[in-house]
């Protein structure tokens, strides 16, 4: 699951955008599959040592997302649309390549599909950015037609920025920085907006209750509200992070660092907001299963890394688990 924080990430995508002169390559050359290392290992769920596991019979057991989604490659940090039918996701084509060169593959960053009847088109990277210039780009939500996404590029208040754009039905438009103050004074990390764009639930690692917690920041005209940390029910001693709200705004998912059933890696957890009080969160998925989305019918998407039994990561996949009730 990316993380738009880490400082070593960040530092080494600086540098290289200061110092880089490469043009970025033609957004539908190379393609994902002719990127991929030979040799790279496609786990399947017959030989996955940690498969994800559900814990909650309102959800079918987790399968790969359908269609032509998931590669020997990572495919991670997915967002989909509330009707269910506009799918993005973070692609690298692997997943040890160093953020500097994944600047400059012309294939790492965002890449999104549509879903006619039940079946979903080939995806394609998302142009969101002038052509030619170097940026590095991963999807943090969307709403309403607006999509949040996280950016390494030129002209940011940080190196890495929080970054909207606009969907036209067909391709992306009128990107722009998210401003000064959510990426400077707040420094907002992960970010999921609500339905109606005024809420914007985030992490950050920056004071809180643990090594990383949720907070809330609510529009006010063109000002953002000073954040409020979710607290202590919500928030632990341990990192929560990639924060999802449901279309209902009742519904908050997220990752926590660690099960609390003994499973391992992160998993994802879910709280239900009754008079107006966010609940003690429930752990839905287990074993290395993150970076939580869902669509208006609860169809659960997440990222599920996948491990060799020595515990050696080898690739990344969005899983579904469909709604049953």
């Amino acid at each position: 699951m990316r993380r738009i924080t880490v400082t070593g990430a960040v530092l080494c995508i600086a540098l290289t955008l200061a110092c880089s002169s490469v043009s970025e390559p033609d957004v539908t050359d190379p393609s994902r599959g002719g990127s991929i290392p030979e040799g790279a290992v496609k786990v399947t769920p017959e030989t996955d040592v940690f498969p994800p596991v559900i814990h909650s019979g309102e959800w079918a057991d987790p399968v790969p997302m359908p269609g032509p989604v998931n590669t020997a490659g990572v495919e991670d940090a997915s967002v989909i649309s509330a009707d269910g039918t506009v799918f993005l996701f973070f692609f690298t084509p692997d997943g040890n390549l160093p953020p500097e060169q994944q600047l400059l593959d012309g294939v790492s960053g965002i890449w999104w599909c549509r879903k006619t009847g039940s079946n979903w088109s080939e995806p394609v990277r998302a142009l969101l950015a002038e052509s030619g210039t170097d940026h590095l780009d991963g999807s943090l939500a969307f709403t309403d037609n607006t999509l949040w996404f996280c950016s390494a590029r030129q002209g940011n208040f940080n190196p890495i920025d929080i970054y909207t754009a606009e969907f036209s039905g067909s391709g992306w438009t009128n990107w722009q920085n998210a401003g000064q103050q959510l990426n400077q004074e707040y420094t907002a990390g992960e970010v999921a907006s609500t339905s109606d764009g005024d809420s914007l639930y985030f992490a950050s690692t920056e004071g809180g209750y643990g090594q990383g917690d949720l907070w809330l920041t609510v529009r006010n005209g063109a000002n953002w509200s000073t954040p409020e940390n979710l607290g202590s029910v919500v928030n632990s001693s341990w990192d929560e992070n990639l924060p999802c709200i449901s279309s209902d705004g009742n519904e908050l998912w997220f990752t926590r660092s660690v099960s609390g059933m003994g499973y391992y890696g992160p998993a994802i957890f879910r709280s239900v907001r009754t008079a107006g009080v966010w609940g003690e969160p429930v752990e839905i998925v287990s074993n290395y299963a993150g970076d939580p989305g869902v669509d208006s019918q609860g169809n659960l998407y997440f990222t599920h890394l996948f491990y060799d039994a020595e515990y050696n990561k080898i690739e990344a996949d969005i899983y579904v688990a469909y709604h049953t009730r």
